[in-house]
């Protein structure tokens, strides 16, 4: 039995590999829906999603495979909230519909995904300021339009598909705002020519903004927001929703929790490290997709595909470089959080501020991100740092006037838990016994 955690691209296509290959496999996912945060998307758009998504054939495709393959069982609503491997196999505990169980499995492949990366402004925590994926989650996953008129803000690929869809769903983008430069492409060149249909997805979104007269500005970002404007490079625009995101974050917690080994990529996010074949120093483990390092939905395609027993070859090579390039097209400078006002708050789920974090640095003595959290509870939220680890770490360093250090960075990553669970759940049932 192989269990495959995550129903995105990489799940999707680990799935469909061990499946031809005769392998009995459980998919469990966090959706109601296949696709993951990538393909979400509405039974009832089946006719008309590519509309709203580039590549939405490739979806299709291994949806219609997976959903007539008997070896396949789905485990849909469920989240794994702890995991432990007892000899030769691994124990998940699940939460599936509010419901705990168990499944056991010889074989895991991580394909969790990541989620967006956000760094705090003042006014980020007001109603309608959120991030581009939960736009395009709200849009695609229920078919709901975040509001009228629309900034969109950050940096990266994704802020495109992102303004295509609200804009081919009726929201007026009033601000499309890339925070880097388009000139930074020279870096990727060779990227690009290895894998030109890239270029053909990049001309695909911007042949649909411009059709709704949608012009991306370079060089600039979001400084502040009210509760009905957002204020970029001092001129105030009207809006009702600010999606801001800086790229994503890898979710390493399962593979913290079961002991693999982590690393820090080369733009500072904590990933899981893997051999050739997608397997991490724990024997059986496997993790595939942006959970190894970000690198977009084909090189997830295609890891997924090798964990699930497939192969890679060329075409990974050539999608690596890609995704290497990327992350030099789109830097995320540090500065971005040095200069905040000591009243912005930076984990939302204590409302701790920049002040407060700097104040237990100089008058509590506090000398790393560890301590500035015990003194100031930073990170220690529902969300247990996911959203302001890494934000809080950069605050801290800079104030310090140090680097935040690869050990300190995965120490930010490992979680005991890896989804809530209800006291109730943990004083009967599965998980008592943790």
């Amino acid at each position: 039995m192989i269990a495959i955690i995550g129903a995105g691209p990489a799940g999707l296509s680990a799935a469909a590999a061990a499946t031809r290959r005769g392998e009995e496999v459980i998919i469990i996912d966090s959706s109601s829906q296949l696709g993951g945060q990538y393909w979400r998307h509405l039974p009832s758009a089946r006719n008309d999603s590519h509309s709203l998504h580039y590549d939405f054939s490739k979806a299709q495709k291994l949806f219609d495979e997976l959903l007539s393959q008997p070896l396949l069982t789905r485990y849909s609503n469920s989240q794994v909230w702890q995991a432990e491997k007892c000899g030769d196999q691994f124990h998940l505990y699940i939460l599936r519909n509010g419901v705990e169980e168990k499944v056991v499995a010889d074989k895991v492949i991580l394909a969790t995904g990541a989620y967006d990366r956000t760094i705090p402004f003042p006014g980020w925590t007001f109603p309608g300021v959120m991030t581009p994926g939960a736009a395009q989650a709200m849009l695609k996953g229920h078919g709901v339009l975040v509001g009228k008129k629309v900034v969109i803000a950050g940096t990266g690929p994704f802020i495109l598909p992102v303004a295509t869809g609200l804009a081919e769903s009726g929201a007026e983008i009033v601000g499309l705002f890339e925070f880097n430069n388009p000139f930074r492409w020279i870096f990727n060149l060779h990227g690009l020519l290895l894998n030109p249909s890239r270029i053909a997805e990049a001309f695909y979104y911007l042949k649909k903004l411009q059709k709704h007269r949608v012009k991306i500005e370079f060089g600039k970002k979001v400084e502040s927001a009210t509760r009905s404007s957002a204020v970029v490079d001092g001129t105030e625009i009207e809006c009702d929703v600010i999606a801001v995101g800086w790229g994503f974050a890898p979710d390493v917690t399962l593979a913290g929790i079961l002991g693999a080994q982590l690393g820090v990529d080369s733009d500072g996010t904590v990933i899981v490290k893997v051999d050739r074949r997608q397997e991490t120093n724990i024997l059986g483990l496997f993790a595939a997709g942006e959970a190894t390092g970000i690198g977009g939905s084909t090189l997830s395609m295609i890891e997924g595909r090798i964990a699930g027993g497939g192969r890679g070859g060329l075409s990974r090579w050539r999608a690596q470089v890609f995704a290497n390039g990327l992350k030099k097209v789109y830097p995320v400078p540090s500065i971005l959080t040095k200069n905040l006002p000591e009243e912005t708050i930076i984990c939302r789920c204590e409302e701790v501020t920049r002040g407060q974090i700097c104040t237990s640095i100089d008058e509590l003595g506090a000398q790393s991100a560890r301590t500035a959290k015990l003194f100031t509870r930073a990170g220690m939220g529902l969300c247990q740092g996911r959203v302001c680890g890494r934000n809080v770490s950069e605050i801290v360093a800079d104030h310090l006037v140090q680097k935040v250090s690869d050990s300190e960075r995965i120490a930010g990553g490992q979680r005991p838990l890896a989804a809530p669970i209800s006291l109730g759940e943990l004083g009967d049932g599965l998980a008592k016994k943790f």
